[in-house]
């Protein structure tokens, strides 16, 4: 394993841990790109990091599921797991397609809690797959969060969103790491 330690491949949680910051950081940034007034220097730097940050992330991802594709246990767990992550994205861009058709336009206040709508239905489908309820548990609350974003403006939406990836991705994703380092 070039350049990562075996310890992070062998942990189940690094990808909820590692997708989970990713989107909670993009989901602040971009709030603060709505809502904060700031100089050009931290306009660039968030440019910057919101580019570069989900390169590494999918480089990082796409790594790591080679290798744990080597390993030939689990293979029936983890294309489960494609097929629902998978299909979420077809579901995201059935929504954007649908509201287009309806709306003439994409209204980002309806299309941002429908997204963390069915993105709590796959991370609640991925909890069921893997036998983790916490990630369940997380997926339910990511849904309760969307409702509530419902009612808020896009910006605040965004907030509620981050707030939902540390609850349904991080702390699960920690969990999982402890209690594969108790093993």
């Amino acid at each position: 394993m070039i350049g990562f330690p075996k310890n992070i491949m062998k942990k189940q949680g690094t990808l909820f841990i590692l997708w989970g910051w990713l989107l909670l950081f993009t989901s602040l940034i971009r709030y603060i790109e709505m809502r904060v007034v700031y100089s050009f220097l931290a306009e660039d730097f968030m440019k910057i990091f919101i580019i570069i940050l989900p390169v590494i992330v999918v480089t990082f991802t796409g790594y790591y599921l080679v290798e744990i594709s080597k390993d030939k246990s689990g293979r029936s767990t983890r294309n489960k797991l494609y097929f629902v992550w998978i299909s979420l994205i077809g579901c995201m861009v059935l929504i954007n397609l649908i509201q287009y058709n309806v709306l003439h336009q994409i209204n980002f206040k309806l299309q941002h809690p429908l997204f963390m709508a069915v993105t709590a239905f796959a991370i609640i489908i991925t909890g069921a797959i893997l036998k983790f309820y916490y990630i369940s548990l997380g997926g339910v609350l990511f849904g309760l969060l969307a409702l509530a974003a419902s009612y808020l403006e896009l910006p605040e939406q965004l907030l509620i969103e981050s707030l939902a990836w540390f609850i349904a991705f991080i702390i699960p994703g920690y969990v999982l790491n402890y209690k594969a380092s108790m093993k």
